[in-house]
């Protein structure tokens, strides 16, 4: 099992949910789709500027992975 982390802590941009889902499909294509959980690449809590952006990123996070399950297991 891999948690990729599809959404950065370096940058205050939102990745889009299509990025996110997109780089979930490309990693099930190596690994298996039953061994992928999306993540962050590393804590975002006091990383990112403002509370608004992490919340932003998290929200993308579980909409690229909402897309993503939908790509892979239908």
């Amino acid at each position: 099992m891999v948690m990729s982390g599809v959404v950065g802590h370096s940058t205050d941009l939102v990745e889009h949910p299509e990025l996110v889902a997109e780089r979930l499909v490309n990693l099930a294509g190596v690994l298996g789709k039953e061994n992928v959980q999306a993540g962050t690449d590393c804590g975002i809590g006091s990383r990112v500027g403002h509370e608004e952006v992490a919340w932003a990123k998290l929200r993308s996070l579980g909409e690229g992975a909402a897309l993503a399950s939908t790509r892979l297991w239908t």
